[in-house]
């Protein structure tokens, strides 16, 4: 289930593991296959992890179970765990005709969320083993400068977009905008670019959805950024491709928190002012403000 000691360190690497984190994780790979009880867990969470894999939207149980973990193995066991269904998941993408360096890209998420992770922290352990199901199930792919999630219009956005005039409904097939960190700056280009190459992938690998509408719900979209930002900002020219679907009304303060800065758990009075994001998003709280999630749509 697990590759040895000897193929360990080059699948790693290809995953974008840090390099502080490999060899630990080579180490304690002895702990994990000695242990009968751990190797039962393993195999059960990649079972799930993979049960119908390339279904859109199905719950994955998985946070209980990877808490299960021996303490020692405790900051790395998702990390094996995906490893673990890394067979399976390209052999998904191959079956699907998906190229192998659309398959690398996607997949090197997992060593940028343990990245992440050690940013926050200092320490060793993944940031959001959740969000890296959908990459190892076939759901999300990244495609240049975004990534690109298959799923279905929920209701308040499906009726949002109907009202709008475009004809589908709660249900629809739709690609969800994701913006990862650490992949350069968010152009005008890149996004076209991004664009392009989405509606060529997701026509050519998944016709059968028909994707007729791109959605994104992120705090990028809050449109309160246009009192901060200058109008040639990368942030607000994103901003213009979107009509909205929906607005919130309850407060999503430490979204931002967490992007800009690493940690939601932030003191607000204490947050940097070096760059105009980071003036924005303090200023705006520091001055009794909210920030709000944005639900976005555009016809593709």
């Amino acid at each position: 289930m697990l590759p040895d000691t000897d193929e360990l360190p080059e699948i790693l690497l290809d995953l974008a593991v840090p390099h502080e984190d490999i060899n630990d994780m080579v180490a304690l790979r002895r702990t994990l296959v000695s242990d009968a009880g751990t190797m039962r867990l393993l195999k059960e969470c990649v079972e799930e992890l993979l049960r119908d894999i390339g279904e859109i939207g199905r719950e994955v149980r998985l946070d209980e179970r990877l808490t299960e973990a021996p303490a020692a193995l405790g900051p790395y066991f998702p990390a094996y765990v995906f490893v673990a269904a890394l067979p399976h998941t390209r052999a998904y993408h191959r079956e699907r005709g998906i190229p192998a360096d659309v398959t690398r890209r996607t997949l090197a998420d997992l060593g940028r969320n343990i990245a992440a992770h050690r940013r926050r922290t200092g320490g060793a352990g993944m940031k959001t083993p959740r969000w890296l199901t959908l990459h190892f199930r076939g759901e999300l792919y990244q495609l240049g400068r975004l990534q690109f999630q298959r799923a279905r219009l929920g209701q308040r956005t499906g009726q949002g977009i109907a009202a709008a005039g475009l004809d589908v409904a709660p249900g629809t097939p739709c690609l969800n905008l994701h913006i990862p960190d650490c992949s350069g700056p968010l152009s005008p280009a890149a996004c076209d670019r991004s664009l392009t190459l989405a509606r060529e992938f997701f026509v050519r690998h998944f016709p059968e959805e028909r994707q007729r509408v791109a959605t994104c719900h992120s705090w990028l979209l809050d449109r309160q950024l246009r009192r901060y930002l200058p109008e040639h900002s990368n942030i607000l020219r994103f901003q213009e491709r979107f009509r909205t679907a929906h607005e919130d009304t309850e407060p999503a303060d430490t979204e931002p928190i967490r992007f800009v800065f690493g940690d939601p758990d932030l003191p607000v009075e204490s947050l940097p002012r070096r760059t105009s994001v980071e003036r924005a998003v303090g200023d705006h709280l520091r001055a009794g403000g909210h920030w709000y999630i944005g639900h976005g749509w555009f016809p593709l």
